[in-house]
């Protein structure tokens, strides 16, 4: 079954470098990909997704050492890998933040189980109320800062997000193992906005936690 055990272990080695560049941890690095291989982004908002492209050559690489390396199965085999590959970053983070993950970094954030939604009250307010779904997965306390990400900022549906920023931050306390569904609300001033804002909804939520010196994307 195994032809070249050098090429084994130069392919174990690099597919662990490439797991480990598939994390997408402590910040979500999906914000405005179109592109991805395996739910890696090639691309983000402002381009290329540079650490997507070195994991894809790291995994390439390491697939193609694979395959020279075996003798039988090599199909078989490489599928397994490219299925371990796709699975085990989630299953990494999880054990991480169930394990040794304190403060902001064992928070975890459902953003599309959280949405928005915005009301017109009349010609100069509108009132944004977001249910935001969080889970601490350390045994202490954690109090976090929360103001909204502004994704596409060229769109209006993220465009009314970012008007959420107006009242932030917005504090957020999560009791040890608390699983949390956080409303957040807010009456935002239109009478200087140069747009035209009606009632609508956003789902998908996309956040910014901070506490003290240390911050994440979600």
């Amino acid at each position: 079954m195994l032809k070249n055990k050098k090429f084994l272990y130069i392919s174990i080695i690099l597919f662990l470098i490439s797991i480990v560049l598939s994390i997408n941890f402590p910040n979500d690095n999906t914000f405005g990909a179109k592109a991805s291989v395996i739910n890696i982004p090639m691309t983000k908002g402002s381009g290329i997704n540079y650490k997507g492209v070195i994991w894809l050559f790291f995994f390439v690489i390491s697939l193609y050492f694979l395959a020279k390396a075996l003798k039988k199965y090599k199909a078989r085999i490489v599928i397994l890998a490219i299925i371990i590959s796709a699975l085990s970053p989630p299953y990494l983070t999880y054990a991480y933040q169930n394990t040794i993950a304190t403060d902001i970094y064992a928070i975890s954030y459902e953003s599309q189980n959280s949405e928005c939604n915005f009301d017109k009250v009349n010609e100069t307010t509108l009132h944004g109320e977001c249910e935001l779904r969080f889970k601490n997965y350390s045994s202490k306390d954690v109090h976090f800062n929360v103001e909204f990400y502004d994704q596409y900022p060229n769109e209006e549906e993220v465009h009314m997000l970012s008007l959420m920023k107006k009242g932030g931050p917005y504090r957020v306390n999560l009791a040890g193992n608390e699983s949390k569904k956080v409303k957040i609300e807010t009456d935002i001033d239109l009478s200087k906005m140069k747009h035209h804002i009606d009632s609508g909804s956003s789902n998908d939520v996309h956040i910014i936690i901070s506490s003290g010196d240390k911050t994440r994307k979600l």
